[in-house]
């Protein structure tokens, strides 16, 4: 897949929830939203065609004589994301990196290291993820 452009605050809160819903209508997101945030039907259904066009949302028409269960009548569209959560973060966290630290992880280590507020899932998870890294430099895939 290729590399989706940047996301907003707003494409980001839509995007979180229709990967905990889908597949879902506009019309289930507008309320969602409407009761959260506000927004209208209008802002989400634009929300979700630049998440689409971005590549991040896949959009499908429900065929005729969809299942009653269906989160759509026939004929409406459903959204759905188009990878899975741990591969999107995966990608938002290496854009941001990138684009406000400049590829530079040192920021974002002191920031761990000094501010973050850490649980023991979380340090466990890290010092596997050095262990990780350290083994890659042993293979030679270090810079």
């Amino acid at each position: 897949m290729p590399k989706p452009a940047g996301i907003g605050q707003a494409e980001l809160e839509i995007l979180s929830y229709i990967h905990d819903h889908h597949p879902v209508t506009v019309r289930q997101v507008a309320d969602h939203v409407a009761a959260t945030k506000g927004h209208t039907r209008t802002t989400v259904l634009n929300v979700m065609t630049r998440l689409v066009r971005k590549g991040y949302l896949t959009r499908r028409k429900s065929p005729p004589g969809s299942p009653a269960d269906s989160p759509a009548a026939p004929g409406v569209y459903t959204y759905a994301p188009r990878v899975p959560r741990p591969e999107l973060l995966r990608t938002l966290v290496g854009d941001f990196v990138s684009r406000a630290l400049g590829g530079s992880l040192s920021p974002f280590v002191a920031y761990l290291a000094q501010d973050a507020r850490l649980t023991d899932d979380d340090l466990t998870a890290l010092r596997s993820l050095v262990q990780t890294l350290d083994a890659k430099q042993g293979e030679g895939g270090g810079r």
